[in-house]
């Protein structure tokens, strides 16, 4: 590396680390909060009655169509609109906590289709309510199936994040950007803001595999 770059880099260090700081602080609220709300989007869309099924397959399929950027403007400004001040930060984590949980919703769905129905049967057959049932049954194998698919939601909330700099959200893009424009060191800082976005997916990724490992079945 030019030894320029990491003077810079120096210099720039607590600009970067409060932008890496609110990148990972968004990420973790819109997953979290997404993940719960896809859960009730998925036993809606598996259990529900038919009117509760067709309002939850609506929502599901409008936001997994609709781009992320256009989720995030309409969290700002159709707030405002509407009388509901969301400052940025707000916002932006509310638009991606509604696009993960589209998709933590079908994830979610198809874990708890997959599980052979006999399950479910042999649960009432020794008189588990379905709250037992699920709890003790159903989430523990639709957990093992859905896993894989939940940790590549949440590293796309990750990236997502990068969309909220054009709402003045100052996530670590925004940040990196701040910097390129005093120092014109494009390559070497968008390289490293790219790395330390890697880091944090590959975070979660072995977040997973360990979560992974301790719900595995014993061999």
């Amino acid at each position: 590396m030019n030894p320029s770059f990491l003077d810079q880099l120096w210099l720039a260090r607590n600009v970067i680390l409060s932008g890496l700081g609110l990148t990972v602080s968004i990420s973790l609220l819109a997953i979290l909060a997404g993940s719960v709300l896809g859960v009730v989007v998925g036993l809606s869309l598996t259990y529900g009655a038919r009117p509760v099924r067709l309002v939850f397959r609506v929502y599901t399929d409008i936001i997994r169509g609709t781009p992320v950027l256009v989720l995030v403007l309409a969290s700002y400004y159709v707030s405002s609109a509407v009388g509901v001040n969301l400052d940025p930060f707000s916002a932006g984590v509310l638009a991606l906590a509604i696009f993960c949980s589209s998709h933590v919703g079908e994830i979610v769905r198809g874990g708890l289709q997959a599980i052979p129905k006999g399950q479910t049967e042999a649960a009432k057959a020794i008189g588990l309510t379905f709250g037992q049932t699920f709890a003790y049954v159903l989430w523990p194998q639709a957990l093992r199936q859905f896993l894989p698919a939940w940790v590549n939601t949440a590293a796309e909330m990750v990236k997502a994040s990068t969309l909220l700099s054009v709402i003045g959200v100052a996530e670590l893009l925004l940040r990196t950007q701040e910097i390129i424009s005093r120092n014109f060191m494009s390559l070497q800082f968008y390289f490293f803001a790219g790395a330390l976005y890697f880091v944090v997916n590959y975070g979660i990724e072995r977040f997973g595999k360990y979560v992974e490992r301790k719900t595995a079945v014993p061999s």
